[in-house]
């Protein structure tokens, strides 16, 4: 496909699957700096977007304007104004499905994700389990791209450039030379969660240690939990209910380090180009959903031959008695969160 080109890209969820498109579609612009894309998600992921060249954010309504096969078709009708030339499916569900059908009734080009279900299946059953590393997610993304016929090399590393400190939190960064480090010890699944009393020795050592702490990520419940640790220990900050995703960009973009569950936390971090140190349970990096740029070397996890067993973390550890996320030591979080602040 040629330059000056419009691209419809689809993908409406997960929160953290999004920020990998937004890593994704930066690199994309800069390497084609005459190809406009048209960004479909749900309105709260717009921040995600913001800072990327030849990019217009068109929102989807699933719930409202755009529910059910009639407001699709309305979708659909909205993202035709733009007349693209293509449409890039990085979700292949039912709607991003039928948004596509609609297009190549036109004879718009589709191209659709692989997102290798069948290996996939493979590195998480119990038994003959095939244990390797998968395509990268967002090396997947990137592949429809080039089969539109686009050139794009992913970098794989970060690139930290600090945004600016929103007003209201700029007495969370009085303390210039403290280490600045964020948590987000919550998850969509329970089962990718370290247990809160372990998460709460590591906060206890990391404020031993003279770090600033910033929690980050969850509703009204983890709040309170998140309230309670900030009256408890000195220099931690619930941030949780408090700043907007913009905000929250910005501030975790003048981080030193992030400490988070395999969830939206270090997918947030990859895009504003922290390091981040993750805990997983049962999902594995190998499926392919690690932070962009983030280093494996940074995965604290615990060797097992059930792990993983499940992709999205929906599902229980199958490693025995004691879940496998819980064998992890709160001080080797610790260690390795002084290791990355020191190195």
């Amino acid at each position: 496909m040629s330059s000056n080109q419009k691209i419809i890209v689809l993908r409406f969820s997960a929160m953290g699957d999004v920020a990998m498109v937004a890593s994704v579609l930066r690199e994309f612009s800069e390497q084609n700096p005459t190809v406009e894309l048209i960004m479909v998600s749900r309105p709260a992921f717009k921040p995600f977007f913001d800072h990327i060249p030849h990019l217009i954010f068109h929102p989807i309504q699933p719930k409202t304007i755009h529910k059910g096969i009639v407001g699709l078709y309305k979708l659909y009708r909205e993202l035709c104004t733009y007349k693209p030339d293509a449409v890039a499916d990085l979700h292949d569900n039912l709607r991003s499905r039928a948004i596509s059908a609609f297009f190549r009734l036109t004879g718009t080009e589709i191209k659709r994700i692989d997102k290798g279900r069948a290996e996939k299946k493979a590195l998480i059953r119990l038994n003959n389990k095939i244990f390797k590393p998968l395509r990268k997610t967002v090396e997947r993304y990137a592949d429809v791209f080039r089969q539109l016929g686009f050139n794009i090399t992913l970098s794989h590393k970060i690139n930290k450039s600090p945004l600016e400190i929103p007003a209201k939190a700029h007495h969370l960064f009085t303390n210039k030379t403290a280490k600045k480090v964020g948590i987000s010890p919550f998850a969509q699944h329970i089962y990718k969660v370290y247990a809160l009393e372990k998460m709460e020795e590591v906060i206890a050592s990391l404020t031993g240690m003279g770090y600033e702490l910033f929690i980050f990520g969850g509703g009204e419940k983890e709040k309170v939990i998140a309230e309670k640790w900030a009256k408890t220990y000195k220099n931690t900050y619930n941030l949780i209910g408090t700043f907007n995703l913009t905000e929250e960009l910005a501030i975790i973009s003048n981080l030193d380090v992030m400490l988070s569950m395999d969830s939206s936390g270090m997918h947030m971090a990859s895009l504003v180009g922290v390091p981040v140190v993750s805990v997983w349970g049962p999902t594995h990096p190998y499926a392919g959903f690690l932070g962009y740029g983030q280093l494996e070397s940074d995965c604290i996890q615990i060797d097992h031959p059930a792990r993983p067993n499940s992709i999205y973390g929906n599902k229980p550890c199958l490693c025995g008695v004691e879940n496998c996320i819980d064998l992890i030591k709160p001080e080797t979080i610790v260690n390795k969160i002084k290791e990355k602040l020191n190195g």
